[in-house]
C-alpha cells in the first residue's frame, strides 16, 4: 500500500490489529467482570465486591483504556492514508466500520461507567440485561471483521 506512510504502512496496520486484539480483549473481560461484581453486591459480599473493583480498575487503566486510544491513532493513520480524509471513492465499508468502532467506544465508555456505579453500589440493570449487553463486542466485532476483508 502506498501512501504517505509509505513502506511503514505494514507495521502500522500490523501494530493497529495488536492493539484492537488487546482492546476486544478487555471489552470480552469487563462486562464479565460486571457480572460477577453485581452478583457479589447482590449476595451481600461487601470483600469479594471491592476486589472487583480493583480488578475493574486495573483492566481499564493497563488494558483497555490505552488499547482504545491505540487503536484510534493508528486507525485514523491507516485510514488517511488510504484516503479516508482526500474523498477517495469506494470506500464505503470504512464508513461503516468506522461508526461500528465509534459505537463501540461508546459500549467501552458505557461499561466503564457502569463498573463506577458498581464501586459505588448503585446497580442499575438486572444481572440478565448485564449478560445480554456483554454480546455487544462480539457482534461488533464480527462486523468490523467482515468488513475490514470483504469489503462490501
Amino acid at each position: 500500500m502506498t501512501g504517505w506512510l509509505g513502506a511503514a504502512y505494514d507495521w502500522v496496520k500490523a501494530a493497529h490489529l495488536i492493539f484492537v486484539i488487546f482492546w476486544m480483549a478487555g471489552l470480552f473481560m469487563l462486562p464479565r467482570y460486571l457480572v460477577y461484581h453485581q452478583e457479589a453486591l447482590a449476595a451481600g459480599r461487601t470483600e469479594e465486591a471491592a476486589l472487583w473493583v480493583e480488578r475493574e480498575g486495573k483492566i481499564r487503566g493497563i488494558i483497555l483504556t490505552p488499547a482504545l486510544v491505540v487503536v484510534w491513532v493508528l486507525g485514523l493513520a491507516l485510514s488517511a492514508n488510504i484516503g479516508l480524509f482526500d474523498g477517495s471513492g469506494g470506500l464505503g465499508w470504512l464508513h461503516a466500520k468506522l461508526m461500528l468502532v465509534l459505537l463501540l467506544s461508546g459500549y467501552h465508555g458505557w461499561a466503564v461507567g457502569y463498573a463506577k456505579k458498581l464501586a459505588a453500589n448503585r446497580p442499575t440493570l438486572q444481572g440478565k440485561q448485564l449478560r445480554m449487553l456483554n454480546e455487544i463486542p462480539a457482534l461488533a466485532v464480527t462486523l468490523i471483521v467482515v468488513l475490514v476483508i470483504v469489503k462490501p
